[in-house]
């Protein structure tokens, strides 16, 4: 028994030590926030959300059709999707850069993405800043045209967007994203609306975290220099087993950049789309 007590007297003690030490170990406070959001998408958008050395972010998007087809139509899921395969790669905790390609038009885009700031918790930096940077062609068939067919330059458009983020609390998260695309020659028979060559834009994504591993989302665009309707979009993000998923509803089926600027948006109610996005982060090496 005697033996016991002093066993316990030497484990209390060593715990009420370890303890101490904890205690007095300062955080880091300029240590950056982390998750901003989810995922380097949120519904359509960028985001301020880096890769990690090393790493390779692998996206599928799809977009249906209006549900305003009712029952008959199963909401816009029998009317064909169009679908976005992405590989964006993280060269370090700052620049990465990817590739995709979008079904409508079978546009092929290349783009990068560079983190200038980034928030830390005692917010002697408040807010974090990136940027994206995009070129595209168009690479779809038009042989029955009577005319040549549009030219490599013709077919060209280029995109970019500045990404201004803070993470106000655990739950809510915003970000403003000033937009551009430029159309080389925004032709008829491309699967666009807008007939400009330039398209501006201001994009606003939000998050709300209901649990921790779940948040609703919300994207909103409105065109500054054009008649196109704005974008509307409202979803849910959930995290599960390495993946994190995304479902919304949205007004424009366009998932490549330049073309959410320009293809144009339904009604908003009437002519949502149901949409989703998988995404995942591969380890491609050793990190240091």
């Amino acid at each position: 028994m005697k033996t016991l007590k002093i066993t316990l007297a030497i484990l209390f003690g060593f715990i009420y030590s370890v303890e101490a030490q904890l205690e007095r170990k300062p955080a880091n406070p300029s240590q950056e926030v982390d998750l901003i959001f989810h995922a380097p998408r949120s519904i359509n958008l960028f985001t301020v959300e880096p890769l990690d050395e090393k790493t390779l972010h692998f996206a599928i998007m799809h977009t249906f059709g209006t549900v305003d087809g009712g029952i008959q139509n199963l909401y816009g899921l029998d009317n064909g999707a169009n679908i976005q395969f992405s590989f964006e790669y993280g060269f370090n905790d700052r620049f990465s850069l990817g590739a995709a390609r979008q079904s409508t038009d079978k546009m092929y885009n290349l783009y990068g993405r560079y983190h200038f700031l980034k928030q830390t918790q005692d917010d002697k930096m408040p807010f974090s800043l990136s940027m994206m940077a995009a070129a595209g062609v168009n690479t779809a068939n038009y042989q029955f045209l009577n005319e040549a067919n549009p030219g490599f330059m013709e077919r060209t458009s280029y995109g970019a967007q500045v990404m201004l983020a803070r993470k106000f609390s655990d739950k809510i998260s915003l970000q403003v994203s000033p937009m551009m695309a430029y159309f080389n020659s925004p032709e008829p028979i491309f699967l666009i609306e807008g007939d400009q060559n330039l398209y501006l834009a201001l994009g606003f994504s939000g998050k709300y975290k209901i649990t921790g591993k779940s948040s609703i989302t919300l994207q909103y665009i409105p065109n500054l220099n054009s008649d196109l309707r704005n974008n509307l979009g409202v979803g849910i993000d959930l995290e599960a087993g390495g993946h994190v998923f995304q479902m919304y509803f949205v007004t424009s089926q366009a998932l490549n950049d330049q073309y959410l600027l320009a293809g144009g948006n339904g009604v908003p109610g009437e002519q949502f789309r149901l949409g989703f996005n998988v995404n995942r982060v591969f380890a491609t090496g050793r990190r240091k």
